[in-house]
């Protein structure tokens, strides 16, 4: 059976992709290649590197990749994870099932230090319930 290959598209590939991206690999357990990517590349936030660490998963390795580093790879998944990504997104030529789910920005969070975190840890949960119910329902886990 193919390992399928699954891509987290956001606008910067800074803090919403790359915390998909984190939780993905968790769940699927090294039965699926996942990758992260953006329109743009803002570089990875290092709040989001933070707030997953707080959740047991090192994501200070990752790096900030724009989509078009990942032509040559076909998609069996590609899953947006802004409205912007969606409406945005370069064609992309692919067979690859289009999913499609807004989460907050928590780079734009206002306040204090803590209730700035406070948001990124809300919007960590929200991308965790999804990317879990998301490997549940997409990959075979052997």
């Amino acid at each position: 059976m193919k390992t399928k290959n699954i891509l987290v598209l956001c606008t910067g590939n800074s803090c919403r992709s790359q915390i998909a991206e984190g939780w993905l690999k968790n769940y699927s357990g090294g039965n699926a290649n996942i990758y992260s990517a953006g329109i743009e590349t803002h570089g990875v936030n290092p709040k989001a590197v933070m707030i997953m660490k707080e959740a047991g998963i090192d994501i200070s390795g990752h790096t900030s990749n724009h989509i078009n580093e990942y032509k040559e790879i076909e998609f069996d998944y590609i899953i947006t994870v802004c409205d912007h990504a969606k409406e945005n997104c370069p064609y992309f030529p692919s067979h690859a099932i289009r999913l499609h789910q807004n989460f907050s920005d928590p780079a734009k969070a206002k306040g204090s230090e803590e209730e700035i975190l406070n948001e990124f840890r809300r919007v960590r949960e929200e991308i965790r319930m999804y990317s879990e119910k998301f490997v549940k329902e997409n990959i075979k886990i052997q």
